[in-house]
């Protein structure tokens, strides 16, 4: 047998999950997670600059999210532009084969403090991105920060409905529900 398999960021990333879900964040080491991907410490290290990083995919999401704003057609309401971008991320992010997985990181997450403070942080980076991309296309800051916070808050919804075993649907369907959940909460009705 081959001594190099494929796909090591995978392994790494389920290899982490795993080991976080039976011994805790706090107590799985990098060399732990290597060794349970079958790779080494050093490879490891190509991949993720520390531990806390295996669950926060290195920006990934926030690329999605500009990428497809900037791609929607130029006469779209702000609303619709986030719902576009919430449909991108559900197609390449979040899929039916990563909700097991997603249920599982939420759950490693919510027991530690760093990861929910983390998890804060990159939240803050998702919003960022997609004001910055409503900017771009023209909009003035206020009506891009107040689009981009009803999306950040509409993905953090659909992500938490998603990730649910008992959810089926796509999280591009519960992502716009949430965003109209949102929308519609924001008008006291």
């Amino acid at each position: 047998m081959p001594r190099w398999k494929p796909d090591a960021y995978a392994r790494l990333v389920v290899a982490a999950v795993d080991l976080f879900a039976e011994h805790g964040y706090e107590n799985t080491t990098v060399i732990e997670i290597a060794e349970r991907a079958g790779l080494t410490k050093s490879t490891f290290f190509r991949y993720f600059s520390d531990k806390r990083e295996v669950l926060f995919g290195g920006g990934a999401v926030a690329t999605v999210l500009a990428e497809a704003i900037d791609e929607v057609a130029a006469d779209r309401s702000p609303r619709e532009v986030i719902a576009s971008a919430l449909d991108a991320v559900g197609s390449q992010t979040f899929t039916p084969e990563t909700r097991e997985f997603s249920a599982r990181r939420r759950a490693v997450i919510a027991a530690s403090p760093e990861l929910q403070e983390r998890e804060a942080l990159k939240g803050l980076a998702l919003t960022s991105a997609m004001c910055d991309g409503l900017v771009r296309r023209g909009l003035p800051e206020l009506t891009a920060r107040i689009a981009a916070e009803f999306g950040a808050l509409a993905m953090d919804i659909a992500y938490e409905r998603w990730s649910v075993p008992t959810c089926d649907e796509d999280f591009g369907l519960v992502a716009r529900q949430a965003l109209d959940d949102v929308y519609e909460a924001s008008t006291g009705s």
